[in-house]
């Protein structure tokens, strides 16, 4: 029981920190997915 505690800790754990990891190096959705002619704010 221990250890699937402690995987779902570190899910949740990975999960965010790649969330603002990515976020950090330009790879949102929005940067992604968007041309020249789309405005972001």
């Amino acid at each position: 029981m221990r250890a699937m505690l402690m995987g779902f800790a570190a899910i949740i754990v990975i999960s965010i920190g790649s969330y603002f990891v990515l976020q950090e190096m330009g790879f949102s959705v929005e940067a992604r997915n968007s041309g020249d002619a789309v405005r972001l704010d």
